[in-house]
């Protein structure tokens, strides 16, 4: 298992609790692929250096977990289909 960073980029207009639900599928989706989340930080709404689908802030999180390599495709993929994520940044640490 490898150890990862992921920056989440939501929607700036996002309620608290649909964020919270977002990111319990975040859990959810890498516990299912046999990985561990230790921990997450809210870097809260930030400026965009360019617009985002028409959006120029955003809500950032850090979150660290540990996976296997093969499954960060995976969760790339899934979140970055999601409506309230605006970009997905996943990298080894």
């Amino acid at each position: 298992m490898e150890h990862y960073e992921g920056i989440f980029v939501f929607k700036p207009d996002l309620a608290k609790d649909r964020i919270d639900k977002v990111l319990g599928q975040i859990k959810e989706t890498i516990e299912k692929n046999k990985g561990s989340q230790d921990e997450v930080k809210e870097w809260g709404k930030q400026r965009m250096a360019y617009p985002v689908k028409k959006n120029k802030e955003g809500i950032y999180y850090l979150i660290n977990f540990h996976i296997d390599p093969d499954a960060v495709a995976k969760i790339r993929k899934t979140f970055g289909l999601n409506e309230s994520i605006l970009r997905v940044l996943i990298t080894r640490a």
